[in-house]
């Protein structure tokens, strides 16, 4: 079994890329500066955004893998486990990163980084390549950060240093925003396979046996993380993943509705609502009246 590098603090981080601590609770890293290694298990208790400068093997992530090329931007939040597992032969590390630990952002624009921020919690697959003018701006983001922290810690410190990341944090968003325009062909095939998907689970007795199917089950059928993948729809069609299961199941709802044979209880079973009062819920919410009333 591989030795497992736990990096809880920004210190631990830098201390394994031999980088001087500037600050407790951010630092810039140039992994050039790092000592020739092999490929790594690691676990993060910070948050890492790294950008390297050459090809670096298969990164880990769950038991997903990505061929984490140049380029390439890939967001590490806290309690996430890193394996470059097929990295045997030493090699010189190079590009630039940015940690800073959970502490650094709390009381600033940035406090609810993991809801504002989905590509944290994407899979490695889904990483960001950036072109050469993104990577620059990147750079950019990181020299004013690091600029930053040489200069004395005072009262205005870290919103300084939090005003920056979030500033970089955008420009991330945009540039994902970008990517999943430019990979338009490739998410048409996705929004295909999930209609098919949403299509076959309620043709068979999956909703009897497991209910609503949620925005995760689709996701992983498409080998996506779940908010890769609402995002992508979202992008795709202006609407939800969540609102796409729904109006599937207004659409099967209203044409079951129609066989005076089954009763309205029956119909919600069907469809996978444990309670008949929940399905006429959301059926009125959408239509405006009761399924009752509809059939009538």
């Amino acid at each position: 079994m591989s030795q497992l590098f736990k990096f809880d603090t920004v210190r631990s981080y830098n201390n394994f890329n031999n980088h001087d601590t500037l600050h407790p609770l951010v630092s810039v890293i140039d992994f050039s500066k790092a000592e020739i290694r092999t490929g790594k298990k690691m676990y993060f208790g910070v948050y890492c955004i790294i950008l390297k400068d050459v090809a670096c093997g298969n990164l880990k992530y769950g038991r997903n893998y990505y061929d984490y090329q140049e380029g390439t931007l890939v967001f590490i939040s806290p309690g996430q486990v890193i394996d470059v597992e097929d990295k045997t032969e030493p090699y010189q590390p190079m590009g630039h990163g940015l940690v800073f630990h959970p502490d650094l952002i709390h009381g600033t624009s940035i406090a609810k980084i993991q809801s504002e921020y989905n590509f944290f919690s994407y899979n490695t697959s889904e990483a960001l390549h950036l072109s050469e003018h993104e990577q620059q701006t990147v750079l950019d983001c990181f020299s004013k950060i690091e600029y930053e922290l040489r200069q004395s810690i005072d009262k205005h410190s870290k919103k300084l240093i939090a005003s920056n990341i979030g500033l970089f944090l955008n420009y991330c968003e945009r540039f994902y925003d970008r990517q999943f325009i430019t990979r338009e062909n490739a998410n048409k095939g996705i929004l295909e396979k999930f209609e098919e998907q949403l299509h076959d689970y309620f043709l068979s007795e999956q909703p009897q046996n497991n209910g609503l199917p949620s925005v995760a089950y689709f996701a992983e059928q498409c080998h996506l993380s779940a908010n890769y993948f609402g995002d992508l729809i979202k992008k795709e069609t202006g609407k939800t993943a969540q609102e796409h299961i729904q109006l599937k199941v207004i659409d099967l709802a209203k044409q079951r509705i129609y066989d005076p044979d089954k009763s309205i209880s029956q119909i919600a079973y069907e469809l996978g609502f444990s309670y008949p009062q929940h399905f006429s819920r959301m059926f009125k919410e959408h239509v405006g009246s009761s399924p009752s009333e509809y059939r009538q």
